[in-house]
């Protein structure tokens, strides 16, 4: 096998293990309400507090071009065990209050793994990089989702062990991208530069990527977020203290990884821009009819929530190959933490808007998140002529 196609492969597995990190409270949502007397506005608060760290953290990378300048392998690895150390911590919280810390710590963690994970995939597989980050986010996608397969195959353990199984997982996934180290590619300059990524946004081609971006991104972690509600009301009285709910909603989420891969695969016919342009108006079709079609029989709604879940990131590589070719080539992963940073602080409106109002609008909350596709297919357009 090729040296890049085994780089490939383990910055994939290493990008599924760390971002395991991500969205744990949602997976073990019932019993952190449990044993915290915690709403489902306060759970969303978690996803938030991850999102709030991630922003910071990109935003951080972003301006002193940090990820530009030193080996994206070593930023990688601190980032891993740094994650790994605040979310195993995160098991000792006593409430909503103190958790909130610990996944802001997590979020400012991830700020060192996924985005510089898209440079590690730059820098190892240029000529294909929107196949190579189809696999990549489809790896995180997967790494989102497994929390919630943990959760369906351990009912009986509590939900601790399921919040550490994903710190021995980001340990392992920091250690092999620490022993693959960095591609030939997109070398580190050795020099910071503060804001000088923001040249990037002068580039028409990376404005339209990133503008369509946000769009997709308004919508997609709210959707996630929101995974085990949908997929319970799908069930109906089903659902009731049944491992389907972790299940369906790991099915729902991990059904993204076959999207984003057959997204790359399709991206080397048809272009990045055409195939974020389909998903994207797929995910939003599925946000304004899905209060109507929550209602139809179980086995035909949760047929329809594994295409929306593929859908709806089935976009986000193909964003980030259009805004990596678009970028200056000495800025390539300052850009991408940039436009990250942006695109998730977005997210967490969309996920404090859509949870705080679940109880009052129900399904009907997938309303609020159409005009992020919207706005997203209206900044493509002007790519997908070309």
């Amino acid at each position: 096998m090729r040296l890049q196609n085994r780089a490939l492969i383990a910055i994939v597995l290493a990008q599924f293990m760390a971002t395991s990190l991500w969205f744990t409270p949602n997976a073990v949502m019932p019993g952190l309400m449990a044993a915290w007397s915690a709403t489902t506005g306060e759970i969303g608060a978690l996803t938030s507090a991850v999102q709030l760290g991630f922003i910071l953290g990109t935003l951080l990378f972003a301006l002193s071009g940090l990820a530009d300048r030193w080996r994206a392998s070593r930023i990688f690895l601190a980032s891993a065990l740094a994650g790994a150390m605040a979310n195993g911590l995160f098991v000792l919280s006593d409430g909503p209050d103190a958790g909130m810390v610990w996944r802001f710590v997590t979020g400012l963690s991830l700020a060192g793994i996924y985005p510089v994970g898209m440079k590690l995939v730059a820098s190892w597989a240029p000529e294909r990089k929107g196949l190579a980050l189809g696999w990549l986010v489809g790896m995180l996608t997967l790494g989102t989702a497994f929390p919630h397969l943990m959760r369906s195959l351990s009912l009986g353990w509590g939900w601790q062990p399921v919040v550490l199984a994903s710190s021995v997982l980001a340990v392992l996934a920091g250690v092999m991208i620490a022993i693959l180290g960095d591609g030939p590619g997109l070398p580190a300059t050795g020099r910071f530069d503060w804001g000088g990524v923001l040249r990037a946004f002068r580039q028409p081609r990376f404005r339209a990527a990133a503008l369509g971006y946000f769009g997709h991104m308004w919508e997609l972690y709210a959707v996630w977020a929101l995974a085990p509600l949908l997929v319970a009301h799908s069930l109906g009285q089903v659902a009731v203290d049944s491992p389907l709910v972790p299940a369906a909603s790991f099915a729902f989420i991990a059904a993204g990884t076959l999207g984003c891969v057959l997204g790359g695969m399709l991206s080397r016919r048809i272009g990045s821009a055409r195939v974020a342009f389909i998903a994207l108006s797929v995910s939003g079709l599925m946000c304004l009819v899905w209060p109507w079609l929550a209602a139809l029989p179980t086995w035909l709604s949760l047929s329809l929530l594994f295409i929306w879940g593929m859908a709806v990131i089935a976009d986000s590589p193909q964003f980030s190959a259009l805004a990596a070719e678009a970028a200056p080539g000495e800025s390539v992963g300052s850009s991408l933490a940039i436009m990250n940073s942006i695109g998730f602080l977005l997210t967490v409106f969309s996920i404090q808007l859509t949870a705080g109002l679940w109880s009052e609008l129900g399904t009907g909350v997938t309303w609020l998140l159409v005009i992020g596709p919207v706005l997203g297919l209206v900044s493509l357009m002007p790519l997908c002529r070309r």
